[in-house]
């Protein structure tokens, strides 16, 4: 039956001709979705129109119009229709007898009806008064009737729409939080509702009203999919329950599946979730537009006094290499060339989450469009950013987001396209299997102060639960994925067999705690035999934290946290032999030896600047010209004197170079000459920019050193010119003495967030407890710094373990200030 039938029936029958017609519609198996939506609007306008001209005859001044839902088309089995009798005030008696000749024949229908009466003025006050009823005027559409009446309401609507901005849209923006309070996330949601909850067709329904009031447009691209998914999986659920219901339960899923050709519960699940991602990351951007536009307008006033009627430009705040801060996100800096830089994307997302600022959309665009893909292996700089990325704590979430929404992640991490959007049947988790591995990821940044190795802990917890898109004991897949994806990041043999590790036995620790009997000798070595190593253990039991408090409130407790303590504290007992030495230090090289020798024969510091590149992969199908620059290894010879490290350290910062990876240890110089030399050797990078030259590097050391270069104040000066923003919060920094780790030295562990002048407060503080630091070892992973100092007393004596420990507080108190 053609729609032409289907009209021509409903003139000739009235309702029980209408009625008649849009069962058969609904049961047409040819038509579905759009086509079956836009053909039911028509049946019911032609249905409205019949019972509308058959009442009015003989009056003038009156029409029928459809608004909000039915006013779009959108007419799913059950929805009901939003009718609006607009009138210019004739006879009030005419135009209540037509109401009830259109409303009754309705209801005897059964269908729900949402109706008003009201003048041009009357609906424009009205829309003024409630925002529900401006957002569904705003979709007004003619049936019948006085067109002109209808075509001067709808301009007039959109004028005061347009008009009222300013101060409607923050209304709207405040309406659809306070929903997706109420009614939660779709895109995580087991049993969601397709219309009220965050990035439902309610969402959709205000960005076009965004759209409609020219202060900004939602991104495009993907939206108009995405909300033809959620009302074609609206109208299978109309048609599988036979109610006018937006909550797709469990118990109708497979049916509803079934009616949409797909193969399961979790596929449609799955298709959901995936169309409300589109629809709130689009709304998330969206509403930051209309707030960076509301913003410059009610300052554009104001600069334009200032500036003399010019126009103002945003300030461009640097970030990192080829990223900086404008009008509160992150973009590209105009210099950047993504084509040339692979590592950018991930650079760009590690700066905006660690400045807690969001990803320009068009920023993120471009790198989708033009980043080359990185090398395999990765190269040490983009292995450095993810583990920043992760340890960035929740401001992780909408950066992750917006790399995902572009199609970044999946080109990074391509075995993450089997978790995405992947639903978990199951009480305890509240997340999908990708938001779960991101939430674990948060969770463990800020555990991050009780491992020694917190790039593995954050990489694992991304990890971990990857083996849940493919078939058979998750873990067991997990692990096989884990060692491919991790030598793909660059880690090396040993690394990776942790991190295989890991993720095959994230389980082991709170399952054994609370279904096994931790009295038995047996139990306990079992575990230690999975584990392995002391590191191991120490990671799982961060991992296995994170993981729990990440599933959701059931999974973790006190009591849980207390068993899990007590199998790592039994385990760490089996695990524990020897204890590791003090490394002995490598023989100096020759370049080594040359710059200490000079540097003793002149009195004062000499260092060399080496380039490093990242090794090319020899069977990478695209070997690239230039390799991807891993950095400078900065060769430091100093007299052994007071002050080397907080001068060293302070210099570098002043010149804002990252400290990698430090080492600094006392050379005896070679037979016939008498004295010591310190030697450093350390690892830096530009935060961004060039490298400062050599020659100048020298110039300020040698005046920190002799004390006439107040590094202190200039970096307090620095800091006062250019405040860096506040962004994630992170964990506290922990200062601990490593028990019984050298016969030689007190080992003083420090574990903080990295951030400029960090070693060269640390050196301060340990230079004014006047201890000497007989060696040391720093390592910057992602955003942690991991170090350990190895310092003697002023006879070259370890430490009291009193005057050790108040060393170590009073270390932790000034890195807390």
């Amino acid at each position: 039956m053609t729609s032409t039938d289907t009209r021509v029936d409903a003139e000739d029958s009235g309702p029980s001709g209408y009625a008649a017609a849009r069962l058969r519609l609904l049961q047409e198996g040819a038509r579905s979705g759009p086509p079956r939506r836009a053909a039911l609007a028509e049946l019911t306008d032609d249905w409205l129109t019949g019972l509308f001209t058959a009442g009015s005859e003989g009056m003038r001044g009156v029409s029928l119009v459809a608004v909000g839902g039915y006013g779009r088309g959108e007419l799913s089995p059950r929805s009901d229709l939003d009718l609006l009798l607009l009138h210019d005030g004739g006879d009030s008696g005419a135009v209540a007898s037509l109401a009830d000749r259109i409303w009754y024949p309705v209801w005897d229908l059964g269908l729900d009806l949402d109706h008003s009466v009201r003048t041009p003025a009357e609906a424009r006050k009205t829309a003024a008064d409630d925002l529900k009823a401006q957002l569904g005027l705003l979709d007004a559409r003619h049936l019948a009737g006085d067109l002109g009446l209808t075509a001067g309401l709808r301009t007039a609507v959109l004028a005061d729409w347009r008009n009222q901005a300013p101060k409607r849209l923050p209304e709207l923006q405040e309406l659809c939080a306070e929903r997706a309070e109420r009614q939660g996330e779709l895109q995580y949601l087991l049993e969601p509702d397709l219309k009220e909850a965050r990035g439902g067709l309610r969402d959709a329904t205000a960005l076009r009203a965004v759209a409609a009031s020219w202060l900004a447009d939602a991104p495009r691209e993907g939206l108009t999919d995405a909300r033809r998914r959620l009302l074609d999986v609206r109208d299978a659920l109309h048609l599988a329950t036979g109610r006018a219901t937006d909550r797709l339960a469990l118990q109708e899923q497979d049916q509803v599946a079934a009616e949409l050709g797909l193969l399961d519960a979790d596929t449609l699940l799955r298709q959901v979730y995936e169309a409300a991602r589109v629809v709130s990351y689009a709304s998330d951007v969206t509403w930051r537009e209309v707030g960076r536009v509301l913003r410059s307008r009610a300052v554009r006033p104001r600069l334009r006094a200032m500036l003399g009627g010019g126009k103002p430009v945003g300030e461009r705040s640097p970030l990192a290499e080829g990223v900086v801060e404008q009008d509160g996100e992150v973009v590209l800096a105009r210099a950047a060339r993504p084509e040339r830089d692979p590592v950018l994307p991930l650079r760009a997302a590690a700066a905006a989450a660690q400045a807690d600022l969001p990803l320009s959309l068009h920023a993120v665009r471009r790198m989708a469009a033009v980043a080359r893909p990185l090398p395999t292996p990765w190269p040490a700089e983009a292995r450095q950013q993810l583990v920043t990325l992760l340890g960035s704590g929740r401001p992780t979430i909408e950066v992750w987001e917006a790399l995902e929404a572009e199609g970044l992640i999946t080109r990074l991490l391509p075995d993450w396209e089997r978790v995405r959007c992947r639903p978990q049947r199951n009480a305890v988790h509240i997340w999908t299997v990708d938001r779960h591995l991101i939430e674990t990821a948060v969770r463990a940044s800020e555990l991050t102060r009780r491992v020694g190795r917190p790039d593995l802990l954050l990489v694992a917890a991304l990890l971990h639960d990857i083996g849940k898109g493919w078939p058979g004991d998750h873990s067991v897949a997990g692990e096989i994925i884990a060692r491919d994806v991790a030598a793909r990041i660059g880690f090396d043999r040993a690394d990776v067999a942790v991190l295989a590790t890991l993720v095959r036995h994230h389980l082991l620790l709170i399952d054994t705690a609370t279904r096994r009997d931790l009295e038995d000798p047996a139990t306990v070595r079992s575990v230690a035999e999975a584990v392995g190593s002391q590191g191991s253990l120490e990671l799982l039991h961060a991992l296995t934290e994170a993981d729990a408090l990440a599933t959701g409130p059931a999974a973790w407790s006190s009591w849980r946290g207390s068993l899990v303590a007590d199998l790592v504290k039994r385990v760490s007992a089996v695990l524990a032999g020897d204890t590791p030495e003090e490394p002995e230090a490598a023989a100096p090289t020759a370049e080594q030896e040359r710059l200490a020798i000079e540097a003793f024969r002149t009195g004062g510091p000499v260092l060399a600047l080496r380039a490093q590149t990242e090794p090319v992969d020899a069977e990478a199908d695209a070997v690239p010209e230039d390799p991807e620059p891993l950095g400078v290894e900065l060769l430091i010879a100093v007299p052994d004197q007071p002050g080397v490290l907080p001068a060293v350290a302070g210099v570098l910062a002043m010149h804002r170079l990252t400290v990698r990876t430090a080492e600094l240890r006392a050379l005896d110089l070679p037979d016939g000459v008498e004295g010591s030399v310190l030697l450093l050797n350390w690892r830096v990078a530009a935060e961004y920019g060039s490298l400062p030259q050599a020659a100048r590097l020298r110039a300020d050391l040698v005046r920190a050193l002799d004390g006439s270069l107040d590094i202190a104040a200039r970096l307090a000066e620095r800091d006062a010119a250019y405040p860096r923003r506040r962004g994630t919060i992170a964990p506290p920094p922990r200062v601990t003495v490593a028990p019984a780790a050298s016969r030689h030295a007190t080992v003083i562990e420090v574990r903080a967030h990295d951030a400029p002048g960090l070693l060269h407060r640390i050196g301060r503080a340990l230079e004014k407890a006047h201890v000497r630091v007989r060696s040391m070892h720093v390592s910057t992973l992602g955003a942690n710094a991991v170090d350990a100092f190895y310092v003697t007393g002023t006879k070259g004596a370890p430490l009291p373990g009193a005057e050790a420990a108040s060393l170590a507080r009073a270390l932790e108190e000034t890195l807390r200030e």
